[in-house]
């Protein structure tokens, strides 16, 4: 069966449950669907080695070649059942992901089960009934808050009612909740006089250019939206506080920046990111403060939260949880583009785009040599006459790896008109210009195709169709054809767990790159630490390696050091202040990104003078950075001044100690006596 096919047969599934991107239904009511479609969802589960008796409700997408086995063991004892677990299996790239509900608190539950069921079965009056009790009790008024099992309890409880054996009963009255602390919520919107991290992670990506119409979700007192406004966009927004008669209006792009972390009440927070997400028509980013445990040590605990000494709310976040929060919210990917950032697209092909243009290299070339005399003279003369239109087409072949399509070359119709075509033009520039910078530039297109496709593998992703045309064209060319490069960017994704391949690759880029450091423990070598602008210099799968790892992080805006770890399949980021100004950088922040578990850990140096210094930059840089020269000088002085191994650790107040004992201070990159 494929995907078309998938489609029709879904469309003639008579009973079930209707939403806008799936239905479901009940396997007993299998009878009111294509027999042929039935088959098919018992393969899948045989194929899986799913037992009968651990599915018993399927979910079939409308527009994707997908579908979810579900088990509600209770779904006909309990008027509201839980899942216990969902298989999601994505038939496009053959691959399954379980997830378990039957140990959590909060599991999400069914609701009009009527619907699911045909209207022969004995139990079908029944739920009927169920329904219109919710209904009459107005329980579905606001249906985005009723999909997991607290949101429902604390619905029915504060619409007066109670659950008696499953079914509702109006309490005489309801005690006030004890213990309520009132939050002081308008205080958490801070001045701003630059853009928020959100919007700077929107600018950095190009949305704010002015082609997209921005919404700004809980904007506060309006600094980004005067800051935009400025800048000629399309900007507006809402604010419960300051702005609470604004209208909410629909935008290309909605911003809920750092507002859910200070809500309360998690049924709110959940009805915040399902209201931005209504009001996006291609892209939301989500933001949300995130902390560890020594940090909320500090405070007050509240609910899931903290207490801050202004009496505002703060929810703090791991980056592994916020991005299952928004996930199992939305029931959409979530990509982080730095710590505690999130896009998440509702134009796939907008989503395509950033995702592959993230991690595509640039092919800068310098035009070193004139055209050399040859013998047609036509050609030649042709050259001449038009030789910036030729360089400028040359260019874009290199940016491209490739010919370009008319559309991909905005002087086309120029070349039609001079040469006849674009490949003849190729050709033609080929005479005067080397091959060998094309076939480069080739290579480096390739690979960023597949590291894209790699990485790939980790979210969801729509069908080759569905992909950008530039994109399309450069998989025909490159590969063939989708099933080729879809293999072969699986077989580079599987060569990242080759602990004796990325050893070898380590101590080869170790020997190649510009710049870098290959740590050992116990006489084998144990990580390779390199500054991040020389990662696009890497093998493809180090390249790959630490792709997947940022899969759970975002942008590297205020990390420059990034440690491979050889045997752990973990990566660290190394965040240092001054590390572009001064000659002893401060580490500021340290990631430890664990690939197995899925997990980040952050670990901050909020104390100054506790932070540990960077007494080996000169071994991460090269003569590309501005004060390589400067801090050449300088290390050569430190060593010559204090015995330093490689493990010397040293903050601040420390190093100031031992210049004090040799009556030496530093003044930028200079050492002076005193």
């Amino acid at each position: 069966m494929n995907a078309e096919q998938f489609k029709e047969l879904v469309k003639k599934v008579k009973v079930a449950k209707k939403l806008p991107d799936a239905i479901y239904f009940h396997k007993d009511a299998f009878s009111h669907a294509p027999l042929e479609l039935k088959k098919f969802v018992d393969i899948v589960a045989k194929a899986l080695k799913i037992p009968d008796d651990k599915w018993n409700l399927v979910k079939l997408f409308k527009s994707e070649f997908r579908l979810s086995l579900l088990h509600y063991p209770e779904f006909y004892n309990d008027s509201y059942p839980a899942l216990h677990q969902s298989v999601t299996v994505d038939l496009v790239k053959l691959t399954h992901k379980v997830t378990k509900y039957d140990s959590s608190e909060n599991p999400p539950i069914l609701h009009r089960k009527e619907t699911m069921i045909g209207e022969e079965h004995p139990s079908y009056q029944l739920f009927c009934d169920i329904t219109a009790e919710g209904e009459q009790a107005g329980l579905y008024e606001n249906t985005r808050m009723i999909g997991f099992q607290n949101s429902w309890l604390r619905l029915i409880a504060k619409k007066g009612y109670e659950l008696v054996n499953g079914r509702l009963f109006r309490t005489s009255a309801l005690p006030e909740l004890e213990n309520e602390q009132t939050i002081d919520r308008h205080l958490t919107a801070i001045v701003r006089y630059e853009l928020s991290a959100p919007m700077k992670a929107l600018a950095k990506n190009g949305y704010l250019t002015g082609d997209y119409s921005i919404f700004d979700y809980g904007c506060g007192r309006g600094d980004d939206l005067r800051e935009l406004e400025a800048h000629g966009i399309d900007a507006l927004g809402w604010d419960p506080n300051y702005r609470p008669d604004a209208d909410k209006v629909n935008s290309d792009i909605v911003n809920i920046g750092f507002v859910i972390n200070v809500i309360e009440d998690r049924d709110e927070r959940i009805e915040a990111i399902l209201g931005a997400w209504e009001l996006s028509d291609k892209l939301l980013v989500v933001s949300a403060m995130l902390g560890n445990e020594s940090l909320i040590s500090q405070f007050q605990p509240y609910k899931d939260g903290v207490i801050t000494s202004r009496n505002t709310f703060q929810k703090y976040y791991t980056q592994t949880e916020l991005k299952t929060f928004i996930e199992m919210t939305l029931d959409e990917t979530a990509i982080a583009v730095s710590p505690g950032i999130f896009f998440i697209f509702k134009e796939k092909q907008l989503e395509q785009q950033f995702l592959q243009n993230r991690h595509k290299r640039a092919y800068h070339w310098q035009h070193l040599t004139a055209p050399e005399p040859v013998n047609e003279n036509q050609a030649r003369i042709l050259f001449t006459q038009h030789e910036k239109l030729f360089e400028s087409f040359w260019i874009t072949c290199l940016s491209l790896g490739r010919c370009p399509a008319n559309d991909e070359f905005d002087q086309s119709n120029k070349i039609k008109e001079v040469i006849g075509s674009n490949k003849k033009a190729l050709q033609l520039v080929l005479k005067w210009y080397n091959k060998e910078e094309l076939t480069l530039a080739e290579q480096m297109r390739k690979e960023d195709i597949l590291l894209y496709f790699a990485l790939a593998q980790f979210e969801k992703r729509k069908p080759y169709t569905q992909q950008p045309e530039d994109l399309k064209r450069d998989i025909k060319v490159f590969f063939d054809n989708y099933k080729i490069v879809q293999n072969q960017a699986t077989e580079l994704l599987y060569e990242i767990a080759n602990v004796e391949l990325i050893n070898q690759l380590c101590l080869d880029a170790n020997k190649t790159l510009p710049a870098s450091k290959l740590d050992y423990e116990n006489g084998l070598p144990h990580a390779l630490t390199l500054h991040k602008d020389f990662i696009p210099q890497l093998p493809l799968v180090l390249r790959v390696y630490i792709g997947a790892a940022l899969q759970m992080f975002g942008d590297l805006d205020d990390i420059q050091l990034i440690k491979i770890h050889i045997n752990s399949g973990k990566v660290t980021l190394l965040g240092f202040e001054g590390f572009d100004t001064t000659p002893l950088p401060q580490l500021k922040e340290r990631v430890k990104i664990k690939m197995a578990e899925q997990d980040v850990d952050f670990f901050d140096y909020i104390i100054e003078e506790k932070r540990p210094l960077l007494l080996d930059k000169i071994n991460y840089i090269d003569e590309t950075f501005d004060d390589y020269k400067k801090q050449k000088a300088f290390n050569k002085r430190l060593l010559k001044e204090f015995e330093f191994t490689e493990v010397t650790k040293l903050n601040i107040n420390q190093i100031e100690n031992l210049l004090k004992q040799k009556a030496l201070s530093i003044n930028g990159y200079r050492f002076f006596s005193v």
